[in-house]
C-alpha cells in the first residue's frame, strides 16, 4: 500500500479515470461525477504524470484508451466494483435496521402471518416488513433483504435455501369436496367446476399440466372461475366456488383447521420448490440473518 500511496496523487483520480474510460468522454464523466470537465482533464493528467504513461489518446470529439489505459481500466473497474459492493453493504447495515421480506400475497397470508408470533417471541428485536408482489423482484436493486421464489433453487446473484418442495393436490371447501361424489378417478375431475390461477407475470403450473402428470392428456378441463392471485384462489375455494390447486406448504394449515378439504392421494410433486433467497453481493444485516435462519429452521421442523 505504501508503494500505491506514492504512485497515486489521489485515489479519487481512479474514480475519475474509470468514468472517463467507460464513457470514452471526459465531458460525460464530468456529468456523471457532477464536476466540471476541466477537473476531469486535470485529474487524468495528474494520474498520467504519477504513473509516467499516457492513458488516453485525445482528439477533438472523443478520447480513446491506450494499451496502458486498457490494462489499468480492467483492473480499476474490478477493484472499484468490489469496493462499491462492500461499501454499499456496510452503508445498508448502518442505515437499515429493518428486514424486508418479499413474498406472494398467499405466502404472506397463509405461511408467514400465522408464524409471526413465533418469530417475534424468538427475535423480539427484529423489525420485519412484509412486502407482497406479483413478480420476482430484483433484490439488490430494490434493497430487499429476503424473498421467496419458485423454481429449482439456482438463480444468478443469490443464495437460496429450500422452504418447501412444490406439492400440488386438489382442494375445495369441505362441502364442495363432500358433494363431489364422482371423484373416484382423476379423469372425473375434468367434469367438476375448477378454479384456475392465471398470474400475469410469474410462471405457474396449470390444471392441464396437473392432469397430464396423471396421464390425462388432450382433454380440456371444465371452464371455471379464473383469478390472477393465489390468495384469491384460496378465498374462492373456501367460499365454495369450486375445486382449486392446493400448494401443500400454503394450504396445510387451512386443511388442519377444517377450512379446506384435499385429495392428498392425488398429489403432484413437480420437482420444483419454494426457496428463500438473499443476495450474494450485499451482506445481510444481523436482523435479516436471524429471520433467514429462523425461516429455514421453521420450514425444516414443520416439513
Amino acid at each position: 500500500m505504501q508503494e500505491l500511496w506514492k504512485l497515486l496523487t489521489s485515489p479519487r483520480h481512479l474514480i475519475v479515470f474509470e468514468a472517463a474510460a467507460r464513457h470514452s468522454s471526459f465531458t460525460r464523466a464530468a456529468q456523471e461525477l457532477n464536476v466540471q470537465q476541466p477537473a476531469v482533464s486535470a485529474a487524468i493528467k495528474q494520474l498520467e504524470e504519477s504513473l509516467g504513461v499516457i492513458l488516453f489518446h485525445r482528439s477533438h470529439r472523443k478520447v480513446e484508451l491506450t494499451k496502458a489505459g486498457e490494462r489499468l481500466f480492467v483492473d480499476v473497474s474490478i477493484g472499484l466494483d468490489h469496493i462499491l459492493s462492500s461499501a454499499r453493504g456496510i452503508w445498508q447495515r448502518g442505515q437499515n435496521d429493518h428486514v424486508t421480506l418479499s413474498v406472494s400475497t398467499a405466502f404472506a397470508y397463509y405461511w408467514m402471518v400465522p408464524r409471526l408470533e413465533e418469530l417475534h417471541e424468538a427475535h423480539p428485536d427484529v423489525d420485519l416488513r412484509l412486502q407482497t408482489s406479483d413478480r420476482e423482484p430484483d433484490i439488490d436493486a430494490e434493497g430487499i433483504s429476503l424473498a421467496i421464489r419458485r423454481g429449482d433453487g439456482n438463480w444468478p446473484g443469490v443464495h437460496s435455501a429450500l422452504i418447501a418442495p412444490e406439492v400440488i393436490y386438489p382442494i375445495a371447501s369441505p362441502q364442495v369436496m363432500a358433494a363431489a361424489v364422482n371423484l373416484l378417478t382423476v379423469p372425473n375431475l375434468l367434469h367438476e367446476r375448477l378454479i384456475h390461477l392465471e398470474e400475469p407475470v410469474r410462471e405457474r403450473p396449470t390444471w392441464g399440466q396437473w392432469f397430464a402428470h396423471f396421464g390425462v392428456a388432450g382433454q380440456t378441463p371444465k371452464a371455471g372461475l379464473r383469478l390472477n392471485d393465489y390468495a384469491l384462489v384460496l378465498q374462492a375455494a373456501m367460499a365454495g366456488e369450486g375445486i382449486a390447486f392446493g400448494w401443500k406448504h400454503v394450504t396445510k394449515g387451512l386443511i388442519e383447521k377444517g377450512l379446506l378439504a384435499a385429495r392428498q392421494d392425488w398429489s403432484w410433486e413437480t420437482g420444483k420448490g419454494f426457496y428463500l433467497v438473499w443476495s450474494k453481493t450485499t451482506p445481510l444485516i444481523p436482523q435479516a440473518e436471524r429471520v433467514r435462519d429462523w425461516m429455514i429452521a421453521t420450514a425444516a421442523a414443520q416439513g
